[in-house]
């Protein structure tokens, strides 16, 4: 088998490299550029020899054709696409994969030269030598760039030229702390950058209309024998006098229900701290909008104010467009003023939206769902976001067997309330921060009837905060989280599953849950041209602490609370992703997840709500949602127990996935997955449910392919993926898969098709 796998893939390469081959394409007076190397020399040691080297090749113009495998499969696209009667393939892969060629004759070795030499004059390099030599043969040609540099001009002082106006003592001070110190290297590019560092220094000290262009550097190389210079920092002649003063804000003016249809005579004006609120019927009440804006009356101008008002002004929730415009007023000789106007337009204030959606689950369930949400943007004119949400769901059993019949109904009732601001019983006014926090209480009812085994009722209240603190790091604290689950109705069939199941009756027990959970978010995933993305997630969530002091303290019943059982856990979660972009359009994703839940005091499991749950679409993709462990613990394969999801206390997961574009809006993947989820404690309904130090020996392994539709604002993605471990089986059983794709059984037990919205991770 070994050697026949051999010979194939030779005649494969063979084949290619015939087929492949583009030398019979190339007219006889051209011939094919097939890229340069360049050499550097130098007598000094140059620290930064690997960028120079970088900065030089990419001076080298044009790129050569690309090769696929050692072949030039792009331009052989082209070629063959290109003939009189191409065909379709060939249209295809030309209009795919082709490449026009790259003839010598669009190379010019002699401006290259040139553009080497000057670029090493920018960096101090004065005096080196380029050369070049021309490698021609029958049907390619290359160039060979050879590079001699000569001893770089090092820094000896920097000053400024004058120090007479107060922005040349400001420009002094920022000097103090300049990268440009005695015994750098001469670059045209760091002096650039440091005009650009004290231009922004400048305008936060309110230099409005300071520009780095006022600037220049003077280099004086005629100062010691050495390969030494001095540089002078003074301002070009001609600039203006208004962009040497620091400018004030001398009038803010706030316009809350901007529209350039508005009745100018219509509008009132509302001070507030030094700020001059315009608007007509009152839209925004102007003493809860002045806590926004940051910008204050004679302060002088400042970039990042400005920034952050814009901000925070965009993430009340209630505005479709933030505009922050400055105009100038009259100057002194001394400093100038501006006068600031923040133009507000709003959102439609009430909306309703329905969303009707096709649920198909793993376990053989589907039906329909609605959702109905009623949006107030602004219900007590302080930037309140009131929603209502309504849930209808239908599912029922389509396979035959034991589990036809059963059916599931989900009625939700959900309203949420945001202000966007800090609501306590202790006034809090908060002024600096990236973005304005925002205060959340949820009240919600949900019924669910699950084929006439159970009835279920719950409802929760949750009062908490959420803000940004800056661009990437989120945070969300909930001291006030509560939640009541009531098993209303019960069949025999259900109670006699609850009795062979002692942890699942725990599970579904009456409970209360009244705790405190907090989230932070560390996400710097986004950006195409980011090469490494890295995000951190983690969730604590402690519940029964403040119920069991309480009891305590009055002496009450240990572990009810109003007659009620309540839940004691711990529990907490880290989500850390790591992003490895190859280039734009190829990257490898990774992921590791690790939870675990500790129930104590009066409680021996944590409640169903909260536990830990591994497959699916989001998880490992070649087991169906849900039914990973606990551990090595094999379900009945057929029964009204298979209706219930398999969980755990504890969980890990790993996942890599490789995604790479296709055709125009198709991407594709390659993944593997592995991870279980495991029980805290013993349980005899669970055997080979319970963590153990062998817990690495008990992960399920999942690999597959996938396709990915990306139209920018969401992704629909399909995914196929099967076994490599199965966890449940005997040890020496667990590794292996025939991958008999041709065989219907086999796709039927083996092959997983998972359909979702968004990517996985």
């Amino acid at each position: 088998m070994k050697t026949k796998f051999i010979f194939t893939a030779f005649i494969f390469s063979l084949i290619c490299s015939y087929s492949c081959s583009v030398k019979k394409f190339i007219p006889e007076n051209e011939t094919l550029y097939i890229g340069s190397n360049l050499e550097l020399e130098s007598e000094e040691r140059i620290d930064d020899i690997k960028a120079i080297r970088s900065e030089l090749e990419g001076l080298i113009r044009p790129e050569p054709n690309g090769k696929v495998l050692g072949m030039y499969f792009g331009l052989w696209a082209h070629y063959k696409g290109s003939k009189e009667r191409p065909g379709f393939i060939n249209k295809f892969l030309k209009k795919r994969f082709g490449e026009e060629p790259v003839y010598f004759s669009k190379v010019n070795p002699q401006n290259t030269e040139e553009l080497m030499f000057n670029r090493l004059e920018n960096n101090g390099f004065f005096y080196s030598e380029t050369s070049s030599e021309v490698n021609r043969g029958e049907k390619f040609t290359s160039v060979s760039y050879k590079v001699k540099l000569s001893e770089p001009y090092l820094l000896r002082s920097l000053s400024v030229d004058r120090d007479s106006l107060e922005v040349d003592k400001e420009i002094i001070k920022l000097i103090e702390d300049s990268p440009l110190k005695s015994g750098t290297r001469f670059s045209l590019s760091k002096m650039q950058a440091e005009k650009e560092r004290i231009d922004e220094a400048l305008k936060s000290l309110g230099y409005y209309n300071f520009n780095p262009n006022y600037l220049i550097f003077e280099a004086d190389t005629n100062v010691s024998d050495k390969r030494e210079f001095d540089l002078f920092l003074r301002f070009r002649s001609n600039v203006p006098q208004s962009g040497i003063i620091p400018y004030k804000v001398r009038n803010i003016r706030v316009f809350p229900n901007y529209s350039v249809m508005e009745d100018e005579d219509r509008l009132d004006t509302v001070s507030i701290g030094g700020k001059d609120f315009i608007q007509g019927v009152e839209v925004f009440r102007p003493d809860l909008l002045e806590q926004y804006i940051l910008l204050e009356k004679d302060e002088r101008f400042s970039p990042q104010k400005s920034r952050l008002t814009s901000n925070r002004l965009s993430s009340i929730g209630t505005y479709r467009f933030v505009n922050l415009r400055y105009e100038e007023a009259d100057d002194s000789v001394t400093h100038g003023n501006l006068d600031a106007n923040i133009f507000l337009s709003p959102l439609t204030k009430r909306s309703i939206r329905a969303e009707l959606q096709g649920v198909s689950k793993s376990n053989n369930f589907a039906g329909p769902a609605l959702n109905l949400v009623y949006r107030n943007r602004n219900l007590y004119q302080g930037g309140e976001v009131f929603s209502l949400t309504g849930k209808f769901a239908y599912e029922t059993q389509i396979a035959g067997g034991e589990l036809s019949g059963l059916n599931s109904i989900e009625l939700g009732l959900k309203a949420d309330l945001v202000y966007p601001r800090v609501v306590f019983f202790i006034p809090i006014k908060e002024r600096f921060s990236y973005s304005v926090p925002k205060t959340k209480m949820s009240l919600g009812t949900e019924y669910q009837s699950r084929g006439g085994l159970y009835r279920l009722n719950t409802f929760s209240a949750n009062y908490g905060y959420f803000w940004n603190a800056n661009r990437f790091v989120f945070h969300e604290i909930n001291p006030i989280s509560l939640n009541v689950v009531n098993l209303s109705r019960t069949s025999p069939e259900f109670e006699e599953i609850l009795d062979n199941n002692p942890f699942l009756r725990r599970s579904f027990e009456q409970q209360f849950i009244a705790g405190i959970n907090y989230t932070f978010n560390y996400d710097k995933l986004s950006g195409r041209f980011r090469r490494h993305g890295l995000f951190v997630g983690t969730t604590l969530d402690i519940a029964g602490n403040g119920l069991s002091l309480a009891n305590r303290v009055t002496g009450g019943a240990e572990g009810t609370f109003l007659g009620l059982n309540y839940a004691q856990y711990g529990r907490g979660d880290l989500d850390l992703r790591y992003y490895f972009r190859i280039n734009e359009n190829h990257t490898i994703a990774t992921r590791m997840f690790g939870g675990v839940g500790l129930p104590y005091g009066n409680s021996e499991s944590l409640p169903f709500v909260k536990q830990f749950f591994a497959g699916g679409p989001n998880s490992i993709r070649a087991f169906r949602i849900r039914s990973v462990g606990p551990g090595t613990y094999r379900p009945e394969s057929s029964g009204v127990a298979a209706f219930f999801d398999q969980a755990g206390d504890i969980r890990f997961e790993g996942n890599i996935e490789y995604r790479f574009p296709l055709v125009s809006i198709l991407k594709g993947a390659v993944f593997m997955d592995a991870g279980n989820v495991w029980l805290m404690n013993e349980n005899e309904a669970l055997p080979g449910g319970k963590f153990t130090s062998d817990w690495w020996n008990e992960l399920a392994v999942g690999a597959g392919v996938g396709l990915r539709f990306d139209i920018e604002f969401f992704v629909l993605r399909f995914d196929f993926a099967t076994p490599m471990r199965i966890p449940y089986l005997p040890e020496d059983q667990r590794w292996g898969n025939s991958l008999d794709v041709r065989s219907r059984t086999w796709r039927r037990e083996r092959l997983i098709f998972n359909f979702a919205i968004g990517y996985p991770f």
